[in-house]
């Protein structure tokens, strides 16, 4: 069991919970019976996502009745991106869990998600949904674009996942991208893997997933490509764009050149064109400029960032 003076632990299960009331209970008794005897120390981190229901009160018996969990309060709801960044904030363990406390997974999968790295063999482990899934068309089509526009090589993103601490730290603080913290993580080099986890029918309550989340989850994934595409090199992207625009109008103007005073043709749609792909191409290089400033501005601070996590390794207790 966890002992509650450790400064370090080996696993945190980070626990978003909105309105879960009917689960946490049960929840906790099933991660006492499945990590008490797992071999690695641990604790249970939950987050209450600004819950309406008796959720405050339920999780402050439980947080008295198991010493091996610890709760994080939002007074309103947050999202589970600032959800497992709260958590994250205030868990001891080496390796994060991002486990939902609405019982359609198991805590009794938790030790196979964390024995690859526990091993040393991966950095991140995803779960691959084993079982009936209400949105697997959805599901599929999100982990479908994503091994193409990011060559990740495994099959479910969005799933519970196991990653070590410093993972986290080169997250951005943006809503709703916990999604892409593997291909994110992927990008910067990270090892990946994953297992199968059964899924289970939920047993309480009602999925926080709507349909309005997919046309914000489209746009978030191209976000996200560009990120990582031309994040870094901005330039690649806007100054090319301008330069390819700024030269098509300059050879637009030549031809409107040689019709106007050779051939005594004046074309006011040609014109237009002219004046609008020069346009667009200085301020599409200039936007490139700026991207160049943001971008090192970006460099610098996650190299702040690295010195940091370099600092709490040194000194676990911050």
């Amino acid at each position: 069991m966890t002992l509650a003076a450790a400064e370090t632990l080996d696993v945190s299960v980070l626990v978003p919970a909105k309105d879960e009331a009917a689960n946490l209970g049960e929840f906790l008794r099933l991660c006492a019976e499945a990590l008490g005897s797992a071999g690695f120390s641990f604790e249970v981190v939950i987050v209450n996502d600004g819950s309406r229901d008796d959720s405050a009160r339920l999780l402050g018996e439980l947080e008295r009745e198991y010493p091996f969990v610890s709760v994080v309060t939002h007074r309103r709801q947050l999202g589970i991106a600032d959800a497992l960044r709260s958590a994250g904030d205030v868990a001891r363990g080496d390796v994060f869990v991002f486990y939902p406390a609405d019982l359609q997974y198991l805590p009794e999968d938790i030790p196979k998600l964390v024995a690859p790295i526990l091993q040393n063999r991966a950095d991140i482990v995803t779960g691959t949904k084993q079982g009936k899934y209400e949105k697997a068309f959805v599901s599929g089509v999100y982990n479908g674009l994503c091994r193409w526009l990011f060559g990740v090589g495994v099959t479910d993103l969005n799933s519970v996942k196991a990653y070590r601490r410093e993972v986290m730290s080169g997250m951005p603080l943006r809503p709703d991208w916990h999604r892409y913290l593997v291909v994110i993580a992927a990008a910067d080099g990270y090892r990946l893997t994953s297992v199968p986890v059964p899924l289970y029918p939920r047993r309480a309550g009602t999925s926080k997933f709507t349909w309005k989340r997919i046309p914000v989850g489209i746009f978030d994934l191209i976000s996200v490509w560009f990120q990582l595409r031309f994040g870094r090199k901005p330039m690649l992207f806007f100054g090319m764009g301008g330069v390819a625009l700024f030269v098509i109008g300059f050879l637009a103007g030549i031809v409107a050149l040689v019709l106007r005073f050779g051939y005594g043709i004046g074309l006011r749609p040609l014109l237009n064109l002219v004046e609008i792909m020069v346009i667009s191409g200085i301020v599409l290089f200039g936007f490139g400029l700026l991207g160049e400033m943001i971008a090192g501005l970006q460099e610098e601070t996650r190299a702040q960032a690295r010195a940091l996590a370099r600092l709490d390794k040194l000194d676990p207790r911050g």
